[in-house]
């Protein structure tokens, strides 16, 4: 399963959550820099439980080496894919999670996911001599917090059945539940490292990220950052809206778009989705500019088409956000 989007989005722009990715990004091409050293690179900076465990190959490293280990391994790849669909969930999950913890305690949180995934793979592995690598276990912690603050926000999810592709809107709790049903199953069936993937990572960040969610929330966020906070909120709403109508009597809709104090003043155009059923419809509207909190919207002939071939109309009532 593959997560297009979700339908939750965040309040303020996800800077952090930005950052992180791009710091990723930035890790990788010096890892492409490397040449023939690579593998020597990997085995310096990723993590390896060996190197902690048997005093012959813990010689070899220095003690800012074997710390700066459990930090570096979560910015490193093994690949473009790797870093492609790890960055891609991360893109996903991380900005609304941001958006609630707020952009400080978000980077500490997702620093902590990381450091205790790798923590609970070096427990579980303690004499490997395989590197560790990827962001994988700190987005597992970024699920399992999202997983507690959104269990019903909606998940557009590409899934293969056999030849075919299909688009399902699945709920968070089933697409993240999923998610971490396969990686248990995976983990307790196969080799800890089969594959190059460190199943237990991803399970040890699932489960301390939703313990260190519940944790954060307690705590304030500092004031420097709040103020960033304050500085990233969006100022419109989404330019894409998928709005699920109710039905009315001779086939009419009735739907509620958003716009932000901005647009209703000045005007604006949204990208809407209509979801009734199984059927959906995707439209461009143009919101007129000096509309006010409450206007209804008719748009012709774009209900539900009745026994008597008579198509009803769809009716949106405009909701000026501040």
């Amino acid at each position: 399963m593959i997560p297009i989007r979700d339908t939750i989005r965040s309040n303020t722009y996800p800077v952090v959550n930005y950052a992180i990715i791009a710091a990723n990004m930035l890790v990788f091409l010096v890892e492409l820099s490397q040449g023939q050293k690579l593998n020597e690179f990997i085995y310096v900076y990723g993590l390896v439980p060996a190197r902690y465990a048997v005093p012959q190959i813990s010689a070899y490293f220095t003690f800012g080496q074997q710390i700066v280990s459990f930090l570096s391994f979560m910015f490193l790849h093994g690949g473009f894919l790797h870093l492609l669909g790890n960055m891609w969930f991360l893109y996903i999950f991380g900005d609304n999670v941001e958006d609630r913890l707020g952009h400080s305690r978000y980077l500490v949180f997702y620093l902590l996911c990381g450091l205790t995934s790798g923590i609970s793979h070096l427990v579980i592995n303690w004499y490997s001599e395989i590197p560790t690598i990827g962001a994988s276990g700190a987005i597992a912690g970024v699920m399992g917090a999202y997983f507690l603050l959104y269990p019903g926000a909606k998940i557009l999810t590409l899934v293969p059945i056999f030849i075919f592709i299909q688009f399902l809107e699945l709920p968070a709790y089933l697409f993240i539940g999923v998610w971490f049903l396969f990686q248990f199953l995976s983990a307790t069936s196969a080799s800890a490292h089969a594959g190059g993937i460190a199943w237990w990572a991803h399970i040890g960040g699932f489960i301390f990220g939703m313990i260190f969610l519940k944790l954060f929330q307690l705590l304030p966020d500092a004031g420097s950052w709040s103020k960033l906070q304050r500085l990233t909120e969006r100022r419109s709403t989404p330019r894409l809206q998928v709005i699920r109508p109710v039905r009315g009597e001779d086939g009419n809709l009735y739907g509620v778009v958003s716009v932000a104090e901005h647009e209703a003043v000045f005007g604006a155009r949204k990208l809407v989705n209509i979801a009734h059923g199984f059927k959906k419809k995707t439209f461009l509207l143009t919101i007129p500019p000096g509309i006010s909190d409450g206007t209804v919207l008719r748009l012709k002939e774009m209900g539900l088409q009745m026994a008597d071939g008579v198509r009803g109309d769809l009716y949106l009532k405009v909701q000026v956000r501040g």
